[in-house]
């Protein structure tokens, strides 16, 4: 079963449940996948719809961000309860350990040896990491593996 259909599924037991913010949360991802296969004009790949959720999430973090810092602590703690759901739609976080290997890897595999060649194994990780790791802390250690 695709990650997409996976999500309708998980709308649908929401719509059962009749638990409304899941359901809303579901739906603002739906829409938004569907959205960028309008804009694209093809369908998305698991890949793909990895990359919407993780942009949800890093948009629902600055807005959670914003709130705070203005004073409306509700309205955080809304954005960061549909952080929470969107989360549930992310394969599990890499260890450290894990990280330090896939960069090894892509490292040997990309034939990277200075700090100039950061891109070339970032294009040889992201596909195998996506969703799973944070992509600033990963381009951050690739940087501090390439440099030492």
């Amino acid at each position: 079963m695709s990650l997409r259909e996976q999500i309708q599924e998980e709308m649908k037991a929401a719509m059962r449940a009749r638990d409304s913010e899941r359901l809303g949360t579901i739906r603002m991802l739906l829409a938004a996948i569907k959205q960028r296969e309008v804009d694209e004009r093809r369908e998305q790949s698991d890949g793909d719809v990895l990359a919407v959720v993780e942009k949800l999430i890093k948009q629902r973090k600055e807005s959670a961000r914003q709130f705070r810092d203005g004073g409306r602590p509700e309205l955080a703690e809304k954005e960061e309860a549909e952080i929470i759901i969107l989360q549930s739609f992310l394969p599990p976080p890499l260890t450290p350990e894990e990280i330090s290997a896939a960069i090894a890897a892509a490292i040997a595999e990309s034939g990277a040896s200075s700090a100039r060649d950061m891109g070339k194994v970032l294009a040889v990780l992201r596909p195998k990491v996506q969703g799973r790791v944070d992509m600033a802390l990963l381009s951050e250690k690739v940087k501090n593996s390439l440099a030492g």
